[in-house]
């Protein structure tokens, strides 16, 4: 019987989860795989959400890559009938459950794709204002404005997608990025909305930075850092960085 023969069970599919120098590996579709080379299982865990050990075939639908990534790892064996516990997963109302089979995206996408709005916002505040600190001309301040106002509308849509990707694929346990970003991320938003709500009532304001005007560009300059590390963070969570 060669090596792609041998029949996993369960619990011997669970004992190589890469914990302790054990082997990293996964079964998809009945067959399983040796993925302990893969950086991107080191020490049994896939982007912080799949986890070695078990019969992946239920969660593939949410992988970013398609079927040919198992063509780079040998085939060990294959999974006994007998399928394997699904991990668990946080307690989904029956309305939301029909909803994400209905449209998947909403598993791992919105939060994605909104969070770059204010990353982009925020930044160009920031660049903008500089700007027009360098060469006067008030265009680049009013451009400065309205990125401002785009990063106070989209920042709070970006939180609470944020909030919700976080119960929904990583059952709101605790994540080291997830606690950075759960601090800074209304810090960003508090500079942000003083800074917009400021800058409204006193149209002036980056042409008379005197005394306590200061601290109008103090906010506006807070952007930039603020962003940047909430944005390393959840970078952290979808592509982990691995010693190696």
């Amino acid at each position: 019987m060669s090596d792609q023969d041998r029949e996993f069970t369960v619990a011997e599919l669970a004992a190589a989860d890469g914990t302790d120098g054990k082997p990293v590996y996964i079964a998809y579709q009945g067959r399983v795989y040796d993925v302990s080379q893969s950086a991107l299982w080191d020490g049994g865990r896939h982007m912080d959400s799949h986890r070695a050990g078990q019969d992946l075939t239920g969660e593939f639908a949410d992988a970013p890559h398609g079927l040919e990534v198992f063509e780079r790892y040998p085939q060990v064996g294959v999974l006994q009938t007998e399928p394997a516990k699904a991990p668990e997963k946080a307690s989904i109302p029956p309305w939301l459950s029909r909803l994400l089979r209905c449209v998947p995206l909403l598993k791992r996408h919105p939060h994605p794709m909104l969070v770059h709005f204010p990353i982009v916002f925020m930044i160009a505040t920031t660049a903008f204002n500089l700007l027009y600190l360098l060469t006067g001309r008030k265009s680049f301040e009013l451009t400065a404005l309205n990125c401002l106002g785009g990063g106070v509308l989209f920042t709070p849509l970006a939180i609470l997608t944020g909030l919700f990707t976080w119960w929904l694929n990583h059952q709101a346990r605790y994540l080291r990025p997830v606690a950075i970003k759960l601090v800074l991320s209304p810090i960003l938003l508090a500079c942000a909305l003083a800074a917009f709500i400021w800058r409204w009532l006193n149209p002036e304001i980056m042409e008379n930075l005197g005394g306590v005007h200061i601290l109008y560009l103090v906010l506006i300059l807070l952007l930039f850092p603020l962003v940047v590390i909430i944005g390393w963070c959840g970078a952290q969570i979808t592509f982990p960085i691995h010693e190696e």
